[in-house]
């Protein structure tokens, strides 16, 4: 049994579309170079030829990897949360959250993240993996909580300052 694959709506289409551009341009493609480049003839010593088949193996791994990804995926629509018909203050999969740390170094220093899939993490736009440390140390805490957390340089705290879904 494999381990679900918790994901957003917007990172399951993601994750579709690559697997369509692959299998029906990408791939299509280097099969159509491979095989223009095995008709010249001598294959040992011919580029086109070995460097296609290099990549046709490597796009296959892909494909490979994000079927496996898609056929364990658990889509988590927060519709109820987003349209208020459930609590939205509640700290869920799907959160974007804004919190500010009470001590150390960047006390005051508000932060914003998003809590999505291991498949989405972007740290740079502050998408981080459900199974991260502080996306477990916020998990259903609520809008105005403190919840300490554990970081590299020691615990804090951090004050839950608002809570969104999108």
């Amino acid at each position: 049994m494999e381990e679900k694959n918790y994901i957003t709506p917007a990172g399951h289409e993601r994750i579709k579309s690559e697997l369509l551009q692959l299998l029906n341009l990408d791939r299509p493609e280097v099969v159509r170079v491979v095989h223009w480049a095995a008709s010249n003839g001598d294959r040992s010593e011919n580029g086109d030829y070995i460097y296609g088949k290099k990549r046709l193996r490597e796009i296959d791994r892909r494909i490979r990897f994000l079927n496996k990804r898609l056929e364990c995926a658990v889509v988590v629509d927060n519709l109820a949360r987003k349209t208020g018909e459930a609590d939205a203050e509640q700290i869920f999969f799907g959160a974007t959250v804004t919190y500010s740390n009470l001590e150390g170094v960047n006390a005051g220093q508000e932060t914003t993240i998003t809590i999505v899939g291991v498949d989405e993490v972007d740290l740079e736009k502050g998408h981080v993996s459900w199974v991260s440390p502080i996306a477990k140390a916020l998990i259903k805490a609520r809008l105005g909580d403190c919840v300490r957390i554990q970081t590299p340089t020691g615990p804090t705290e951090i004050e839950i300052l608002e809570v969104q879904y999108y």
